[in-house]
């Protein structure tokens, strides 16, 4: 790639906002390195796969598998920090595997990823690269390496890996028990799920680059061409009550200073639709310091999903 072009590239990754770039050299085929940090490092398809065991793990019990999707412009180490997400602390605590996929670059080593989401975003979206098969693949790749309980495989992510969740959920339900986003809605063009499926979807009311009400954030993305007018909260879940067929209103589950939750419970086949809305926070993971913990929400909401029938 040209030096221009690595300019333009990292110029797209400041001027959004998102997150940093990162990444080791990819290599054709499926490897097994360490990493650091409790990780395994594997490629799948060229792209790093970081995988992270729970205590214990000698394959004796099949497991839930969590994956973990970046935001757009980020990477798989970043998702994988505990700082920032706390999923290998959750993964330990909980007693299940946590992956954390590379999504598609442009730039060698894996830079400045995007996810094809639909509508969303960037390289990935604009070269339709089928992030939907290479999860797929990831998964598969995954349980041939671990012992897996294939009814207990979820996935969630951040920003356009939450709106890349959202798309697993309409074309790979048949994979996935439930799946989670934070910050990043339904940028599906076409929604079409196998069967019912549990959703929870966490949002921050003054986030600035995808915005609660719908669209983009007028000075979060300098090039609006790599992103779309986002679709609102209340249209995300409206979609996902339709689709799961759920009946009745919504009903409170969580009320804190700063944070509510609400769920849809009475849906076919036992799915739910959850929305938590946060006050503040902005275009962000909530942590412990937060009104909710995005992350220990998320695994008490998996939990509860595949508990049921």
């Amino acid at each position: 790639m040209s030096r221009l072009g690595v300019l333009r590239a990292l110029a797209f990754c400041l001027l959004a906002g998102l997150q940093m770039p990162y990444g080791a050299a990819a290599e054709e085929g499926a490897s097994r390195t360490t990493s650091g940090a409790g990780l395994e490092d594997l490629r799948v398809q060229g792209r790093k796969v970081l995988v992270h065991l729970p205590p214990g793990y000698d394959g004796s019990k099949a497991l839930p598998l969590v994956l973990a999707l970046h935001g757009g412009g980020g990477h798989a180490a970043l998702m994988a920090e505990d700082s920032r997400y706390g999923w290998q602390r959750q993964a330990d605590q909980g007693g299940f595997i946590v992956a954390f996929p590379n999504g598609a670059s442009r730039l060698p080593g894996g830079r400045l990823a995007t996810w094809n989401a639909g509508g969303c975003c960037g390289y990935a979206r604009d070269q339709n690269v089928d992030d939907v098969a290479f999860l797929r693949t990831v998964v598969a790749e995954l349980k041939g390496r671990y012992r897996i309980d294939s009814a207990r495989v979820f996935a969630t992510g951040m920003s356009n890996g939450g709106m890349m969740a959202h798309r697993l959920a309409c074309d790979a339900a048949d994979l996935l028990r439930a799946v989670a986003s934070v910050a990043g809605t339904d940028a599906s063009a076409h929604c079409q799920p196998a069967r019912p499926i549990p959703v929870l979807h966490i949002h921050a009311r003054d986030d600035d680059h995808v915005l609660y009400a719908g669209g983009a954030g007028t000075n979060a993305f300098r090039d609006r061409r790599s992103v779309m007018e986002f679709v609102s909260v209340p249209d995300t879940v409206a979609r996902w009550v339709q689709r799961d067929q759920c009946r009745g209103p919504a009903q409170p589950v969580l009320q804190v200073a700063g944070a509510s939750c609400v769920a849809y419970r009475d849906c076919a086949a036992g799915a739910s639709v959850q929305l938590c809305s946060t006050d503040t926070g902005g275009h962000s993971w909530p942590g412990p310091a937060a009104p909710i913990d995005a992350t220990r929400e998320i695994w008490r909401f998996f939990s509860a999903s595949a508990s049921q029938p």
